[in-house]
């Protein structure tokens, strides 16, 4: 079955490939099929996949999201100013529904972010955050 992020990786394929008007097309179908907006400039890794097909997801085109995050419905990951820099998503990362991780923020890999949580300072790896603002709740420590 057809979601966002399977649309995203061909348009991103044909953008890296310099293919014209086609990615931005592809950008226009995720719009329509599923209310997301996901730009085929953003760098999303390989096995990284969106939850309830990527309905009503917002992603900044500047934003780094790393290799097998789970991206959740309703969630939004972009600037707080203009200006200012998007977020970085480690790896293995897990984004509960309706999540906003907004700014300069680092996510650490294998961190948890909990539904409705809005995410404005870093996160350190293998921590779970909820909240808003979000607050760690747990760091776990790897054996």
């Amino acid at each position: 079955m057809m979601d966002a992020l399977t649309i995203y990786r061909l348009a991103h394929w044909l953008h890296i490939r310099r293919v014209p008007v086609l990615p931005n097309l592809l950008q226009v179908c995720i719009f329509l099929l599923f209310n997301s907006y996901i730009p085929y400039q953003t760098k999303i890794g390989k096995g990284t996949r969106v939850g309830h097909r990527g309905i009503a997801v917002v992603i900044n085109k500047e934003t780094i999201i790393g290799e097998n995050v789970l991206i959740r419905a309703h969630v939004t990951i972009g600037k707080k100013e203009p200006e200012g820099k998007a977020p970085v998503i480690g790896n293995h990362v897990s984004i509960g529904d309706g999540a906003k991780i907004l700014g300069d923020v680092q996510v650490g890999d294998y961190a948890q972010i909990g539904a409705n949580a809005v995410v404005l300072t870093n996160l350190p790896a293998n921590s779970i955050a909820v909240g808003v603002p979000a607050r760690v709740i747990k760091e776990c420590v790897n054996a």
